[in-house]
């Protein structure tokens, strides 16, 4: 028998509005609608593509000297993406190339951060959002006083590479923006990574992340404060990871 009563309001359907996660899809019989299904294969696709996408080393470049940083590319050990992917070892390792273009030139003076722009897992990411990040960070960094190594590109890299590279720039603190692993909804995530005395062996607890940076997770302008934030504390107290917390939203502040 065919009802002749239209369907009811789905109370879900709202929510979506609120959140780019995949809620309130509908259904098509048993399966969900098509317009969804495709949507998700094309979400999938995205994902994929960013995984094996590039760093635009021209405009990253041609960016950075422009907030007046000179730049050093670099590659990790990975030759290739599909070595990256199967070899996570070897992106957190440095080239023997770049090692030593990076011993050859030296840190000109005693740097307070090292602040490396990395592929990791979507180097869409990077190429979308580092740049406008930077022209909110590097002047607040600067009116703090603090000192600022040449930057670096870094290809095929870990988060871990960021280690060794601060280490050999002989700056106190490393900062790593790098892209993210893709999600569905969020291909070109960006996340930095900050390591006080930076050296090879450090591990994921020596290290404080900010994470979903891009216009619609974490904004720019409020990552930059945040950032700023925990370099300086990194840097008054000697430390950084688990021991250092964002304390900027506590309550009575």
């Amino acid at each position: 028998m065919v009802s002749n009563h239209a369907p009811s309001h789905d109370p879900w359907a709202g929510l979506r509005a609120y959140t780019a996660a995949r809620i309130a899809l509908g259904r098509t019989g048993s399966s969900v609608p098509l317009r969804e299904a495709l949507a998700f294969r094309l979400a999938h696709a995205h994902a994929r593509d960013a995984v094996y996408s590039t760093l635009n080393l021209p405009h990253l470049t041609a960016g950075l000297r422009a907030l007046a940083l000179p730049v050093q590319p670099v590659r990790s050990r990975a030759e290739t993406r599909e070595q990256y992917l199967q070899r996570p070892d070897y992106g957190r390792q440095l080239a023997q190339e770049s090692r030593q273009l990076l011993q050859d030139a030296g840190a000109p003076e005693a740097a307070d951060v090292a602040l490396i722009l990395a592929d990791g897992l979507s180097a869409t990411a990077v190429n979308e959002h580092a740049l406008p990040l930077l022209h909110q960070l590097l002047p607040k960094l600067r009116q703090a006083g603090l000192r600022l190594a040449p930057g670096v590109l870094a290809e095929q890299a870990r988060v871990a590479l960021s280690d060794e590279i601060g280490e050999l720039l002989g700056a106190r603190l490393a900062l790593m923006l790098i892209g993210e692993r893709p999600g569905l909804s969020a291909p070109h995530s960006l996340g930095a990574y900050l390591t006080y005395a930076p050296r090879p062996g450090r591990t994921d607890e020596a290290r404080n992340c900010v994470s979903n940076i891009r216009p619609e997770g974490l904004p720019y302008a409020a990552a930059a404060d945040k950032l700023l934030y925990l370099v300086q504390e990194s840097l008054r107290r000697q430390l950084s990871g688990v021991a250092l917390k964002d304390e900027t939203g506590l309550l009575g502040e």
